[in-house]
């Protein structure tokens, strides 16, 4: 009986003491958390450099168009189409884009003139215009600054719904991303589309 009884303390020393296969599990619980964190970091890495670029979208948008002193359709075409490029590599489908002429009045009130909106398909190379969600003659929220009595502003707003490649790490249904950019016409007191506002006048 004791000789079993040692036999068996032996035997649970030596079991202890054994560390094969510590690494095996110590690398099996580690990896998933790893992985995790890996993903992450390349998905929110992924997410911050789309925010970016819509920033300098929306910027660029409002830029180009402010340097004209009118515009058609087909300027708008390659407005759009030139800063919606900028989301390259990724996906340029996801943006939505669009840009209108504002008219802060005599009582500061701003309101829309004209705006249009477009995207770009899947695998297409050119902007395709589309009605905007603003109609002429809306009301505006401006940031303060920018109500100067009797003057124009030139607002673009860009969108951009990312989708991370892998779901289990954001949110699986995507992030809405966006931004605004604001300016001046630069070359005269309004930029016209297709004749709108006509004169440019300052009721």
């Amino acid at each position: 009986m004791k000789s079993m009884v040692s036999r068996l303390r032996h035997r649970t020393v030596d079991m202890l003491a054994d560390c094969r296969g510590i690494a095996a599990t110590e690398f099996a619980v580690i990896v998933p958390i790893m992985l995790v964190m890996f993903f992450g970091t390349v998905e929110f890495s992924s997410g911050v450099a789309v925010d970016g670029k819509v920033t300098l979208m929306a910027r660029t948008l409002s830029d180009i168009t402010s340097r004209s002193i009118s515009v058609v359709d087909s300027d708008l075409t390659n407005f759009f189409t030139a800063s919606i490029a900028i989301a390259q590599p990724y996906s340029p489908t996801p943006v939505k884009a669009q840009v209108s002429e504002i008219y802060v009045d005599s009582n500061s009130v701003a309101k829309v003139q004209w705006s249009k909106a477009a995207t770009i398909g899947t695998g297409a190379t050119q902007a395709t215009l589309a009605p905007s969600s603003r109609n002429a003659g809306d009301l505006v929220t401006l940031p303060e600054q920018l109500l100067v009595k009797q003057t124009y502003v030139i607002l673009s707003e860009v969108s951009y719904h990312y989708v991370p490649t892998v779901g289990y790490v954001m949110a699986p249904s995507g992030v809405n991303l966006s931004d605004v950019s604001y300016t001046r016409p630069r070359k005269t007191v309004c930029v016209t589309y297709n004749n709108v506002p006509a004169g440019c006048p300052t009721p």
